[in-house]
C-alpha cells in the first residue's frame, strides 16, 4: 500500500485558510459551523490532507472575508512552469507556515504592538543575533 502524500498547492492554500482563520481569532469549529462541515473536515483542509473544491473554496474565502486569490498568493508554481531564481522569486510559503501556527500568530500580533521603532529594530537585531549564534 503506498502513502498518499497532499499536494504542495492544496497544503499551501489550506494553510492559507488557517492563517486568515486564526487572523479572525475564529475557530476550527465555527468555520466548520458556517461551512456545515465537522471541524475534522476543516482540520484536512488545513492540513491540505483534503483538497478544497472551488465552490467550497468560494465560501470560505466569503466566511474569511478575503477574495479566493488570497489563498494562492505565494503558492508554490505547478510543475513544468519556468522558475526564476532562488534570490528573484518571491518566498511567502515560510511566512504563510509561521502565521499559520498560534506562536507565530501571537508573535506577530505582539510586535506589531510595539509602537517604538527603535524598540522593535532592537527586538529585530536581538533574534538575528540568536539566529546567527545557533547555526
Amino acid at each position: 500500500m503506498s502513502v498518499k502524500f497532499p499536494n504542495p498547492t492544496d497544503k499551501y492554500v489550506g494553510g492559507r485558510v488557517r492563517m486568515r482563520r486564526l487572523m479572525l481569532h475564529m475557530s476550527q469549529e465555527r468555520l466548520a459551523d458556517q461551512l456545515g462541515l465537522t471541524f475534522q473536515q476543516v482540520q484536512k483542509y488545513e492540513k491540505g490532507t483534503n483538497r478544497i473544491s472551488a465552490s467550497r473554496l468560494q465560501e470560505i474565502s466569503r466566511i474569511l472575508e478575503v477574495p479566493v486569490p488570497f489563498f494562492f498568493e505565494g503558492a508554490p508554481q505547478a510543475a513544468g512552469t519556468p522558475r526564476r531564481s532562488e534570490e528573484d522569486r518571491p518566498s511567502l510559503a515560510h511566512i504563510t507556515d509561521f502565521l499559520g501556527h498560534a506562536d507565530g500568530h501571537a508573535l506577530v500580533r505582539a510586535f506589531t504592538r510595539i509602537k517604538n521603532t527603535s524598540l522593535r529594530r532592537s527586538i529585530v537585531r536581538m533574534v538575528e543575533a540568536i539566529v546567527s549564534s545557533a547555526d
